[in-house]
């Protein structure tokens, strides 16, 4: 039976005051407070709840273990004119990886195409963030991070890759561009927070037992089990998503520097980091592509523009549900979360409350409370 759960909607610019003061309070400098709330805020503002404000105690957490460096210092290792390597410096991902998607960005300008790979960072909220940025100079913007170990290769039944997330964003005309934001296995690991707390089984196919059985059972993960890759058996597919994560697993970690598979450090703090790692931290790789280097800008827009219009007027199965452009339902959620405010769940209110009272600092959730 699911439970009902309770949401408080809040204003942008009270969240943003108050995860802006938490990261100050940990030591960032005013630049990086200021960017990693925006990372944290778009991912809210686009409907991707599990990597919004509800993480920010989890950083906090990361920085109190000693596994966060607020002051960190970025600097390129290894460079060449069209790509870089970039050690982070053990920094909140939420600031390396726009500071590394800047510099892939500035030689894609230059060099039609710009790659950087980065090590010794941490978590980096939404992939979707740091590849949109390209796209306010007519790129196309890729991002992809290896992350903490959940998901069996096929065949097994231990963890180890993460959801390791793949994104792609490609500017169009009159339409909001195309963003292809997905985690490499079958669920994203915040898909199995939301049905624990709603107290309901999840699809067939998602999670395994520590057996490598199928089970339906939300709490598998707490178990001992893994998550699928994505297609969830080889029957269905799961060398493909297991490729696929592999793929973000080299890209981020083994050419980087950083941990890769069983390796890679978890994101909770109450699990130890394991020794004689391979690598720093955890890996990313940031790509910007001129469209100017292969296409007229104003044609590729206008053929984005009839590739969209095209596949939204694709027959649908059901005329109840059209069919959908990648990123759609996000831009969606962002129109109308800037104009009504963001929703929390009781949960994550009063989790952000107890940081503000025991660090002293003023916030916007006392009205939440009757």
């Amino acid at each position: 039976m699911s439970a009902a759960l309770v949401f408080h909607t809040l204003k942008g610019d009270e969240l943003r005051s108050f995860a802006i003061s938490v990261f100050r309070y940990i030591g960032c400098n005013d630049a990086d407070a200021n960017l990693a709330t925006d990372v944290l805020l778009k991912a809210d503002l686009r409907g991707i709840d599990s990597h919004g404000v509800a993480r920010l105690s989890g950083y906090v957490r990361l920085w109190e273990k000693g596994r966060i460096n607020a002051k960190p210092n970025i600097k390129v290792v290894r460079e060449t004119p069209s790509t870089a390597t970039m050690d982070g410096d053990a920094g909140l991902g939420l600031v390396v990886a726009p500071r590394a998607m800047e510099l892939a960005i500035e030689k894609g300008k230059n060099c039609g195409t710009g790659w950087v790979a980065v090590g010794n960072s941490n978590h980096f909220g939404i992939a979707a963030y740091h590849a949109m940025k390209a796209l306010e100079f007519n790129m196309i913007g890729y991002a992809l991070t290896n992350a903490s170990p959940l998901v069996a290769p096929t065949f097994s039944k231990e963890r180890m890759l993460g959801t390791n997330p793949i994104c792609y964003a490609i500017p169009a005309g009159k339409f909001e561009p195309v963003v292809i934001d997905m985690s490499t296995s079958s669920a994203a690991n915040g898909k199995l927070e939301i049905a624990q707390r709603k107290n309901i089984p999840v699809p067939e196919g998602w999670i395994q037992t520590k057996d490598g059985d199928t089970t339906t059972d939300a709490n598998g993960l707490k178990l001992g089990g893994s998550l699928l890759s994505l297609g969830s058996d080889k029957d269905r597919g799961s060398h493909k998503g297991y490729g696929l994560g592999a793929m973000v697993d080299i890209f981020s970690g083994v050419l980087s520097g950083a941990n890769f598979g069983p390796w890679v450090p978890p994101f909770v703090s109450f699990l130890d980091v394991q020794p004689n790692l391979p690598g720093k931290g955890l890996g990313h790789f940031l790509g910007a592509i001129q469209v100017d280097g292969f296409s007229d800008v104003d044609v590729f827009k206008n053929n984005m523009d009839l590739w969209i219009e095209r596949f939204k007027n694709a027959e649908p199965i059901d005329a109840k549900q059209p069919v959908i452009i990648p990123g759609e339902p996000e831009a969606q959620f962002m129109k109308v979360r800037i104009k009504e405010g963001i929703p929390l769940i009781d949960a994550v209110v009063q989790d952000l409350k107890q940081l503000a009272e025991r660090f002293k600092l003023d916030h916007p959730f006392d009205g939440c409370y009757d």
